[in-house]
């Protein structure tokens, strides 16, 4: 007789798996999350007792392994989360300190599809408002493609995690005057990440709400491309003071950027639309000449149809891939691409009455 497919049925076998430091079944200590069934099949993820529970990746294969066992033919989907549950906050304790309550503006960076060029303009805004005495920090929010430890050079740190008073934090990585989180501080840069929609949001929040912000004038968030459910996570579960939509030239880029303006723009999600920045306007061979390889004033021309302001126009130069590359932000530095950056960050405060 077939086993049934439920959610009574697949509770009934995690509860054979034990924790082994606390001696009871990973269901009964409330670890067993998200799951729930779709044609493609079962997805649970199990959530770890603590922040470096050293028997987490085990009981995530093993409950995987169970469930697989007994649903033969039927896919299973298993994720970690990095921590279990979120602590209590009776009104004896201190008020918390993670997340974001001490930041003033939460800022989206979008790009209706990638290459783009959005998360070079991300980390070298975010570096341009830090040497104007800001203080600024970026959350990498690109799920299942995040650069931003490699674009600030920190690629090899790991952010520390720590509990107080019941509550786990996630100190974040500082470079450059910038404090950032990514979730490839937290999988293995050779690992892919399939999750569906409902673990990536679920896997965001948490360290939304787990990093140890503090104090900061902005948080710019460097969203994937597109519209998807990273999205309206962030939509739904912040309150954006506005949204930053980059382009480049292109007629295929501008296209896909109109649908990240209307993504904001619709009522129902409502985050006021920042301005636009033109990306690769130009291609600088060092020769004085302007080479628009993406054409010309493409999203400087759908800013003016759409009434959105533009908030720059930056070039692109071999040094700005090169520094890209090797976590050397240009508007760190000084030079034509640093002024540019420095524009961009003017352009920005003026647009949210915050001019220094």
């Amino acid at each position: 007789m077939a086993r049934a497919l439920n959610e009574e049925a697949v509770l009934e076998l995690l509860k054979g798996l034990t924790h082994p430091e606390k001696k009871q079944d990973v269901v009964s200590l409330g670890l067993v999350r998200d799951l729930y069934f779709d044609e493609a099949g079962i997805h649970f993820s199990l959530a770890q007792l603590s922040a470096n529970d050293p028997f987490a990746t085990s009981l995530m294969r093993q409950a995987r392994r169970i469930v697989s066992e007994a649903y033969p033919d039927v896919a299973v989907e298993a994720s970690l989360q990095m921590v279990a549950q979120a602590p209590k906050e009776p009104k004896d304790l201190p008020p918390r300190q993670g997340g974001v309550q001490n930041v003033k503006h939460i800022v989206a960076i979008a790009s209706g599809k990638g290459g783009v060029g959005k998360s070079t303009i991300t980390v070298n805004l975010a570096v341009a408002l830090a040497r104007k005495g800001l203080k600024v920090g970026i959350l990498d929010a690109d799920v299942f493609g995040p650069s931003m430890a490699i674009m600030l050079g920190v690629e090899d740190e790991r952010p520390e995690v720590k509990n107080e008073d019941g509550e786990d934090l996630i100190i974040p990585v500082e470079a450059y005057g910038v404090k950032m989180l990514s979730m490839a501080f937290f999988v293995a840069a050779s690992d892919a990440l399939v999750w569906r929609g409902p673990m990536a949001s679920n896997a965001l929040k948490q360290i939304i709400h787990m990093g140890l912000w503090g104090e900061l004038d902005y948080l710019l968030i460097d969203t994937p491309p597109g519209t998807s459910d990273v999205h309206l996570t962030i939509t739904q579960d912040l309150k954006l003071s506005g949204a930053i939509v980059v382009s480049t030239p292109q007629r295929v880029a501008l296209a896909d950027a109109q649908k990240a303006l209307s993504m904001f723009s619709n009522h129902e999600i409502a985050v006021p639309i920042v301005g636009m920045v033109e990306n690769m306007s130009w291609f600088d061979a060092g020769d004085g000449a302007k080479h628009y390889i993406f054409g010309k004033g493409g999203a400087v021309e759908l800013a003016e149809e759409l009434g959105v302001p533009l908030l720059g126009e930056i070039p692109i130069t071999q040094e700005l891939r090169e520094g890209g590359d090797t976590g050397c932000p240009l508007a760190a530095g000084e030079g034509t691409m640093a002024r540019a950056f420095d524009e961009l960050a003017r352009n920005f405060l003026t647009q949210m009455n915050d001019g220094v």
